[in-house]
């Protein structure tokens, strides 16, 4: 796996940011949105958003909410980012995330 540039790191979290806003600003308020991660390619151009939803029996309307709002989300780095290239948004659930829940659920019973 190749070794992320500064230049990626600080746009990936830069984008993680501007994210978590933007899921604050517009979601429902049905389900908690939180974004764990981004990261973004070598040449800028794309991205993935991992993200978590309590309760987990909403996750599925909120990924499917979240990847509906891909547009507005990039029209929102637009604004907060100040690169020349906005990259394409994809939305994920952050399933290293589910699992390290899971693991620490079973540890305390």
């Amino acid at each position: 796996m190749q070794e992320k540039s500064q230049r990626q790191l600080k746009v990936a979290e830069e984008l993680k940011k501007a994210a978590q806003y933007f899921f604050q600003k517009n979601s429902s308020g049905a389900s908690m949105i939180t974004v764990t991660d981004a990261d973004i390619s070598k040449d800028l151009r794309k991205a993935n958003v991992y993200i978590t939803v309590l309760p987990q029996n909403k996750e599925l309307a909120a990924l499917d909410f979240a990847k509906r709002m891909r547009t507005e989300l990039r029209t929102e780095i637009k604004k907060k980012l100040p690169i020349k290239i906005i990259p394409f948004v994809e939305v994920q659930i952050d399933l290293g995330e589910k699992n390290r829940q899971h693991v620490d659920a079973l540890l305390r019973s």
